[in-house]
């Protein structure tokens, strides 16, 4: 059971930043701050707290500890298309935060697959057993 679509990220809580990338792009990599650092205020979006704890966990060493996520776009030679991409991964990121994790069912291994495994381990152990040194009676 997954949580409804995550609304839009709000544009008040986007900051973007433009700075020189690196890479590919010859002479016009040194003159044009291409690369996107897009920084999301995550306060801004209200999220309830279990969205806000895995949102946390999987920003890792992208949260800030004021409570920010940076995300750094330098993939392609133009603004336009790390903006889009540094949204997108940005989009991406609280979305797959607001999906809650299935609950695991305990199970437990039936009378047949115990003995069968003490069966397999006694097997074994014979087996290594025979390999020893012969005893001498």
């Amino acid at each position: 059971m997954t949580s409804p679509a995550p609304p839009p990220l709000p544009e008040e809580a986007l900051e973007e930043r433009f700075l020189a990338a690196t890479g590919p792009g010859g002479q016009n990599v040194n003159k044009v701050a291409t690369a996107v650092q897009l920084r999301l205020d995550v306060y801004a979006l209200r999220l309830v707290p279990d969205v806000f704890a895995r949102l946390k966990g999987l920003a890792g060493s992208r949260w800030t500890l004021d409570g920010g996520i940076i995300v750094t776009a330098r993939r392609f030679r133009t603004r336009e298309a790390n903006r889009a991409d540094a949204r997108a991964r940005l989009a991406e990121l609280v979305a797959a935060a607001h999906v809650r994790p299935e609950r695991r069912i305990k199970t437990k291994p039936s009378k047949a697959a115990k003995a069968k495994r003490v069966d397999t381990k006694a097997r074994t152990g014979a087996i290594k057993r025979g390999r020893g040194k012969p005893a001498l009676d």
